[in-house]
């Protein structure tokens, strides 16, 4: 996840996955695993760890003695929750034609809230930057990061900002997100919200807070995504242990 370069199990399972998608496998059955390391070239061990995160991610199942196969309800998720990904590459997964904005971005002093969960010291400044994203020109979702300004090691230029965050910070700050602690809160939009995301006032709308850590477990990130659940939907399968 978010690495330079995916490693060989996670290509082999971006693979079977395209494969699965465009319906390559005939009635659902997907080949042995020693068919599948033969025509992939990698071992079979390779090939059932990737099976096993599809099978995690509920795009496969298997069925003792018979095999495995496409599992077309797990299909119907576009985004994965417990997975990071950029708000553009989901507007895609939903078959839209992404575009993102700058609305801004500004250097300011934290409330106190966001300084505790940054671990900053007093007088130390956030990079706060607001972004639109719309799908076939209509607006979803509505962010604003807030990155420690310190750990900007060079400055992105304003298209720059377009980025995904962690691509910001991998490339400005070379800090990797490593994960997300995300809270789903329901808001009602004010006025001002209304009108960026053009519903009405008071409407009822999902948002997502969360802190991103670092590889070395430290919050290099406090982030708000507000959105439009009528046209973003998440989906996730739930397991009986």
């Amino acid at each position: 996840m978010l690495k330079r370069s995916p490693s060989l199990t996670e290509q082999v399972k971006t693979h079977i996955k395209e494969q699965i998608v465009s319906g390559e496998f005939a009635d659902g059955r997907i080949p042995s695993e020693s068919d599948l390391a033969q025509e992939l070239g990698v071992s079979r061990t390779t090939i059932r760890d990737a099976l096993s995160r599809l099978e995690n991610e509920g795009s496969v199942f298997r069925r003792q003695g018979a095999g495995t196969f496409v599992n077309e309800p797990g299909l119907q998720i576009k985004s994965r929750l417990e997975e990071i990904w950029s708000y553009e590459a989901v507007l895609e997964a939903h078959g839209y034609q992404p575009t993102v904005s700058v609305l801004s971005v500004k250097n300011v002093y934290p409330k106190q809230e966001i300084q505790q969960i940054l671990d900053l010291e007093q007088g130390e400044k956030v990079t706060v930057i607001k972004k639109l994203f719309a799908e076939d020109q209509e607006p979803v979702v509505v962010t604003e990061n807030f990155i420690p300004s310190k750990l900007f090691v060079t400055q992105p230029d304003k298209d720059q900002y377009c980025l995904p965050v962690y691509s910001l910070l991998e490339d400005f700050c070379l800090e990797r997100l490593n994960y997300y602690l995300s809270e789903i809160i329901p808001v009602k939009a004010g006025k001002r919200l209304a009108e960026t995301l053009a519903v009405k006032p008071q409407a009822a709308l999902l948002s997502f807070e969360e802190i991103g850590y670092s590889d070395e477990n430290q919050p290099v990130l406090w982030s708000k995504s507000i959105f439009r659940d009528d046209l973003l939907r998440f989906r996730l399968i739930r397991r009986n242990k």
